[in-house]
Order: C-alpha cells, then sequence, then structure tokens
C-alpha cells in the first residue's frame, strides 16, 4: 500500500494538473473564418495528393517510393515555412520490398490475361515461367504429408472459389443522421470490446492472429522445399477488385519462400471451375520484385510552427504516410496526409501565433502495425521494457505489452494528437476514446462546422490507427468520424485505391476541421484533459547528474 500511495504521489509530481471541461469552453470564432477561408477558397490539398498519389505512387515501408514521399513532404513542408523538417529515424524496420511488373497469363487450354497482383515481401520468378496448376488446401501441418513430392515446378490455389453474390448496399455512402445518432451513443463494451458500426470486422483473438502467423512460415518453408513456382490467393473483393497486402518475413536472412499472388476474384473462379471439370490448367507467370537491404531503418516526416508563451507544450497532427503496392495508397492514407499538410499550411499562410507548438507526424509503418507511431511515442513520451525473448516474433499489433510505464518528461507536457485515417470521407465528427471531459470542449469546437456536415461527439472508442499508441500510454488521441465513401467497399487495401477515388470537397472540409482543432488546441489556458493514467505507470528515472571535472 505504501509502495502505490508513493508512486501515486511522485507521479502528480510530474504530471500536469488536469483542465476541467467548463461549459464555457468555445472557439475563435473569428480564427474560425479565417481558417475556413483559406482552406474552402485557396485549397491546395489536391495538389497535395496528386503528387503523393500520381507522381510518387505506392508507398511501401522500407520502399525506395516510401522514402521519395519522405524527402518530399519534407521539402514540402519547409517550403512552406514550417520549422524544424527533418526526417526522424526509428526501426529497424527489416528489408524494403518493391515490384516492377506482375504479369499472369493463362496459356492452356485457352489463352487469356488473367489479373493478380504480388504480395510485398515475396521473390519475383526471375523471368517468365509456366507451371500447371493445382489446388490445395493446406490450412495445417498435417495437409502436407500426402503432397509431398507432387508440386515441382506447380501453381498452387489455395482457396476454393469465392460465391459473388449482387452487392446488399451501395459501393459508395454517407454516414446517415440514424447511423450517426447510433454512433454518438456509448454501449458498455463486452469483453473484447466493440467495432465501430459499417466499420471493418474485428481482428481475430491473439492466440488465433499468432497461430495463423507461425503457420504462415512454417507454410513458406514447405512451399520452397518442394520447389513450387508460386501461390495464387482468391481476392476478398469482387467486381475485378483485388485486394493484397504482404505475405513474407521481411526479417534479413530469413528465406521469402515463393511467388504469392492474389487474383480478381471473377479470373480465380475460372481457373477454378476448369479443376472442377477436370480440364488442365497452365500458366505463365512473370513477376519483377526486388529487395532493398541498403537501409533497413524507417523514417517519420516531423516538421512544426513553433508556439509563443507555451511553446513547449505539444500539439500533434498526424496520417500514416505510408501504403500497400497495388494501387497509389490515395485513400489510404494520402488522404489523411494531405489533409494534416493542408491543415498546417493553412495555419502557417494565416501567420496565426499558437500559444503551443503545432507539429506534424507523418508515420511509416502503420499498415505493418502502427509502427512509426509507436517509435514516435517510445522515443519522445512513454516507453516499456523490450519484450521477453519469447515474443520477439510476434508482430506489434498482437504482442503482449509487458513491464511498467516510464514516462517520459515530455508525457507531461503533451496537449493531444489528432490523426486522421478512414479514407477520403469528410469528417462527421470525432471519437473521444471514453475521455468524457473531451466531450463538451470537442461540441465546441465543432459548432463552426457544423454547417459542413461536422456535428458529432462520440464516448466510444475506435480502433486500428495511430491514435492509439498515444491512448495507450494515457494521452489525449483522438481519430475522426468520417463518412464511409466507399472504402470498406471498393479501395481499402485494393488496387483501385487511387485519385479517382478521392472526393475533393471532402479533404478541403477535413483539412477545415483539423487546422482548427489543432489550434484550438494549441490556444487552451490549460493543457486538454486526461483520462487516468494506466495503472504501471512510473515517472522517468532523473537525468544523472553532471560530473564535476576532475581537479588538475
Amino acid at each position: 500500500m505504501l509502495r502505490r500511495v508513493a508512486l501515486i504521489a511522485a507521479l502528480s509530481l510530474t504530471l500536469p494538473p488536469l483542465a476541467a471541461a467548463t461549459s464555457d469552453e468555445s472557439a475563435d470564432w473569428g480564427v474560425m473564418s479565417r481558417i475556413r477561408d483559406e482552406g474552402l477558397n485557396h485549397s491546395q490539398v489536391m495538389d497535395t495528393l496528386g503528387q503523393l498519389t500520381d507522381v510518387l505512387g505506392p508507398r511501401l515501408t522500407g520502399s525506395p517510393g516510401l522514402k521519395k514521399a519522405n524527402e518530399w513532404t519534407r521539402e514540402q513542408l519547409e517550403k512552406w515555412g514550417l520549422a524544424n523538417a527533418h526526417l526522424e529515424a526509428w526501426g529497424p524496420f527489416g528489408r524494403g520490398w518493391s515490384y516492377t511488373h506482375a504479369r499472369v497469363q493463362m496459356v492452356s487450354p485457352s489463352e487469356s490475361p488473367l489479373v493478380a497482383y504480388p504480395k510485398a515481401w515475396t521473390p519475383g520468378t526471375e523471368g517468365p515461367a509456366r507451371g500447371k496448376v493445382v489446388k490445395a488446401k493446406l490450412e495445417k501441418v498435417e495437409d502436407f504429408e500426402p503432397l509431398k513430392g507432387k508440386l515441382a515446378g506447380s501453381v498452387v490455389f489455395l482457396n476454393d472459389a469465392r460465391d459473388l453474390t449482387p452487392p446488399e448496399k451501395p459501393y459508395f455512402s454517407r454516414e446517415s443522421d440514424q447511423t450517426l445518432e447510433e454512433i454518438a451513443r456509448f454501449p458498455i463494451p463486452g469483453a473484447r470490446g466493440e467495432a465501430r458500426p459499417g466499420g471493418p470486422p474485428q481482428r481475430p483473438n491473439r492466440e488465433e492472429a499468432l497461430r495463423r502467423i507461425r503457420f504462415q512460415k512454417t507454410l513458406r518453408e514447405f512451399l520452397k522445399t518442394e520447389k513450387v513456382l508460386a501461390t495464387v490467393e482468391v481476392s476478398e473483393r469482387d467486381g475485378g477488385i483485388v485486394r493484397v497486402g504482404g505475405g513474407a518475413s521481411r526479417e534479413p536472412g530469413e528465406d521469402p519462400g515463393v511467388t504469392g499472388l492474389v487474383m480478381a476474384a471473377e479470373h480465380y473462379n475460372r481457373v477454378a471451375r476448369l479443376l472442377e471439370r477436370k480440364t488442365e490448367v497452365e500458366l505463365e507467370i512473370d513477376v519483377e520484385a526486388r529487395f532493398h537491404d541498403e537501409d533497413r531503418m524507417a523514417y517519420n516526416t516531423i516538421a512544426e510552427i513553433p508556439g509563443t508563451d507555451r511553446k513547449a507544450e505539444i500539439v500533434l497532427v498526424g496520417a500514416h504516410l505510408d501504403s500497400w503496392h497495388a494501387g497509389t495508397g490515395a485513400t489510404d492514407n494520402a488522404s489523411g496526409s494531405a489533409v494534416v499538410m493542408e491543415a498546417v499550411r493553412i495555419l502557417k499562410a494565416l501567420d496565426l501565433k499558437p500559444r503551443r507548438t503545432i507539429r506534424i507526424g507523418l508515420w511509416a509503418g502503420e499498415e505493418q502495425g502502427l509502427l512509426g507511431s509507436r517509435a514516435y511515442v517510445t522515443e519522445h513520451l512513454a516507453s516499456r521494457p523490450e519484450p521477453k525473448p519469447e515474443e520477439a516474433d510476434v508482430p506489434s499489433f498482437v504482442r503482449r505489452e509487458t513491464g511498467p510505464l516510464t514516462l517520459k518528461p515530455d508525457h507531461a507536457r503533451f496537449a493531444a494528437y489528432f490523426n486522421l485515417d478512414n479514407g477520403t470521407g469528410r469528417i462527421r465528427g470525432i471519437y473521444a476514446q471514453q475521455n468524457a471531459a473531451a466531450k463538451p470542449i470537442f461540441d465546441a469546437w465543432l459548432e463552426p462546422f457544423h454547417d459542413l456536415g461536422a456535428k458529432t461527439v462520440t464516448l466510444r472508442n475506435t480502433g486500428g490507427t495511430d491514435h492509439l499508441p498515444f491512448d495507450a500510454v494515457g494521452l489525449p488521441g483522438f481519430q475522426f468520424i468520417q463518412d464511409p465513401g466507399d472504402y470498406f467497399t471498393r479501395t481499402h487495401h485494393t488496387h483501385m485505391d487511387v485519385y479517382d477515388r478521392i472526393q475533393r470537397e471532402d479533404l478541403m472540409q477535413a483539412s477545415v476541421v483539423m487546422a482548427a482543432f489543432a489550434y484550438n488546441a494549441a490556444m487552451r489556458d490549460e493543457l486538454f484533459p486526461r483520462k487516468p493514467l494506466p495503472k504501471d505507470a512510473q515517472p522517468a528515472p532523473p537525468a544523472p547528474a553532471a560530473k564535476k571535472p576532475a581537479k588538475k
């Protein structure tokens, strides 16, 4: 009991007083009008988006494409007049990967091009190669034995054909008043929390995720030993949409296995039906892919608008800059990156003088487990011990956080983090992450934007993106409510995630709201209110005293 009391007392000395959420919280409508004018009448957000997508292209973490995007965003923020624009290294992330082309052709029983994309971190074919198609369900180690010695040179189809049914809802949608009212209501969460209405399904539990991850390594080793030419999986989407992510290890020295592809469902189904008819199918596959081992670190782009009387305190806005490789990462997440860049451009163009420093963070490695934002939090705000040896091969998104949470000095000076990462849809409100004291503040901040459709504040949690590492260490970290658009129906992790799927007016609206939230958080008399700290939090150890120089 005494240790606990002492710990609480120590923490109270390191943390700022938590601001009360009062009913007189308000926005400066004069400044809000200026932000609206700059963001709605002089926007540059689509120019930024076009550079990130059409010019720079896909931005897989570790790839040359993301490194070019890091450099361009740093230079652009510097041109707009932001201070301390730099790249912050973290890692090592592991091997980089990119591909130049992927061609899949059915050569018998008839000739036909097939639409397929390679899975990241799987090797290429070293030129065109032909193989007969074999369908094999390989879901557990016991499935391997009957196929040993029978797969050399083959193309293994790993799934059954997919049932393609007519869509039950429109591909593109907006949040209705009814849905927003439902989001605003707070349900008491179950044992595993709750999923956002209309959002992606919950991830599998930790044990199931670990089983799948470890089995995939065993499967890669088996396929390589059996000299399989390539594997093909069916896309989770239909309508010709290919949804594809990673498929092998990025660890140096670990064999990446064989070429892995994901094929459009309609084309995959055709091949599957031919096999059911006992018709022999032969494919020609030509994938050119390469690994990049010259720099195994990854980088976040950081820049800031310095504050005035409270410049040591930080308001952070951010989005992840990395993407998957089949499209150009427009809605996931060049849209969010362009919005937060436009937000700080607006504030700088208006020559506003925020009390606190407003910092922008463009994260790498979000798609591999929020790695860039986690690295930022660990470096600057709070950290836990390195994972235990038995957890070393466990991805961060399923790893158990163990050991005490050590707060760093900047933890006490951190105001709030605002994130955008749910596609092109306009902002309709914000998730308060069960921080009840935030609600009246957000209600006041949204009032100048009710006519733009942003008015809902919910105490619900939402997950899956870069506000979570901040929230996990007891800091105010928030993600906005956005219109779904066609994010979960067409673009999320697919080859259709391109510039054409972006809604210009939505990004302009989101940029204005983001700029306003950053400004308001920077101008409050007190830091933003916080939820209770994690129970195992402890203050940072004092810095060692400087040694006195030895007497001569």
